[in-house]
């Protein structure tokens, strides 16, 4: 299909979507120009992104394997099989994510995956690479598109046949559409920031506490998280509100943080050295959900990944869904010869499966830093995974069907709210798990879930 076309194909931003897409391409021998406002990081110490590590999962895995990149990319890789809950008291609790051993997700060094990403398409011999190139106005009458050179001051324009935006939630090449009319924008911003921290590895580079979980200290309206790395280290997230009683307007000084983390996260305070200077020197991010549509303008313009559906980080998707977005793209070029009804097929098909991780997300969050504490929550997961026991074709617990399976997203939210009416008439007549009604279970199940059909193969 389009493996016979010569055009003039450029990418704006080589990040982790940008990179994958490049490839893809790359290897249907397609030429591609990648463009960067970054300099190199391969050779230039940079900030990775928002944030240092990743949760990779199913979606991302069957993405990096379609390009053969997961052999290089095992090695960075930090398995988390369950949550560990950390109490005020400073007991802790796992929670594993199921039962199965195949239940689990990944910490990966955004850094590293993104080093990896950028040797395999440079490596391609299809894709070429420019750096610190800032992307200033396109033209998509005229099909034209200027970079400044963030080294030299100097901007250039040039021409092209399609331009990919994938250059994150503040997209240039969205903003290009949004102004021309073609696309609508809608940002959702979230009452809540985050601030980075870290806990060291000891002295001979091993975790402090538990390597193999998503450590979580939930606290209701806010919640402190830490993903572990392959040096031992931890990266530590304060999820908190921008205003109000407890949040990052009242954290104003030395004094007043340490005794939030004292009071808040007692265990936590001891394990991170550097809790003052990296309160007050990282700089508070923003969460938020960014929805557009369509994605494209015609054949010329397309946005993908966060450029399109930002999402917030709650449910660790962000990059596995801008992942699926690319194989996506790579899929729908076997089946159309021009990329206005390509680009129309990505949109059509992925649109849908994006609102739904970015509903799912926030409600996610609700759930990590407030429902993990509740008794009732603990009887739903194991009603859960009774029933994914029993019925293991009908019922699979929502989580679980976003982070360990390709069901579509849209797919998993329709079939996860049939789930929590279920999970919620077998809890509210039980006390403990031995009380649920199992034969109503069963009909329950039968009765109101069909089988999965929609997960790709």
């Amino acid at each position: 299909m389009l493996n016979s076309y010569k055009e003039n194909i450029i990418i704006v931003g080589a990040g982790l979507a940008g990179c994958l897409l490049a490839i893809y391409l790359g290897r249907r021998g397609l030429s591609v120009k990648l463009f960067e406002k970054r300099p190199d990081m391969r050779s230039h110490e940079i900030p990775a992104g928002r944030s240092i590590n990743l949760s990779l999962s199913a979606r991302g895995i069957h993405a990096l394997n379609e390009v053969e990149l997961m052999p290089k990319i095992e090695p960075h890789l930090v398995a988390m099989p369950g949550r560990m809950l950390h109490r005020r008291s400073g007991e802790l609790q796992f929670q594993p994510y199921g039962k199965n051993p195949s239940d689990l997700h990944y910490s990966v060094s955004r850094g590293a995956l993104n080093k990896i990403l950028l040797d395999a398409a440079e490596g391609s011999g299809n894709v070429s690479l420019y750096f610190d190139q800032d992307c200033q106005e396109i033209d998509s009458s005229a099909q034209t598109i200027s970079f400044k050179s963030s080294t030299t001051e100097s901007v250039r324009s040039m021409g092209f046949d399609t331009v990919i935006g994938t250059d994150g939630a503040g997209s240039a090449v969205c903003r290009a559409l949004v102004k021309a009319g073609a696309i609508e924008f809608h940002h959702e911003p979230l009452a809540h920031g985050y601030k980075e921290l870290t806990i060291p590895g000891d002295a001979n580079g091993e975790h402090r506490i538990e390597k193999n979980a998503l450590h979580i200290w939930p606290r209701g309206g806010y919640m402190l998280i830490a993903l572990p790395n392959t040096d031992g280290s931890f990266t530590v997230t304060l999820f908190l509100p921008y205003q109000g009683p407890t949040s990052f307007a009242s954290l104003s000084d030395e004094s007043a943080v340490f005794e939030f983390f004292r009071e808040q996260f007692p265990d936590a305070i001891q394990l991170i050295p550097n809790l003052v200077s990296e309160f007050f020197n990282n700089q508070t991010g923003e969460l938020g959900t960014i929805r557009c549509s369509p994605w494209n303008a015609g054949g010329n313009l397309l946005i993908l990944g966060d450029a399109a559906h930002a999402v917030v980080p709650f449910h660790g998707q962000g990059m596995n869904c801008a992942f699926e977005d690319c194989s996506e793209f790579n899929r729908c070029m076997d089946f159309y010869n021009d990329w206005e009804a390509l680009f129309s097929a990505v949109d059509r098909n992925r649109r849908p499966n994006a609102n739904a991780i970015a509903d799912m997300a926030l409600e996610n969050y609700i759930e990590m830093r407030d429902s993990v504490r509740d008794p009732k929550f603990h009887l739903y997961k194991q009603i859960e995974w009774l029933l994914e026991e029993r019925h293991p074709d009908r019922f699979i617990p929502r989580y679980s069907m976003v982070m360990f399976h390709r069901i579509p997203y849209a797919e998993v939210q329709r079939r996860g709210v049939i789930q929590s009416e279920i999970l919620a008439e077998l809890s509210c007549k039980a006390e403990t798990f031995e009380d649920v009604d199992i034969d109503l279970a069963d009909r329950q199940v039968c009765h109101k879930l069909e089988p999965i059909k929609n997960e790709p193969q």
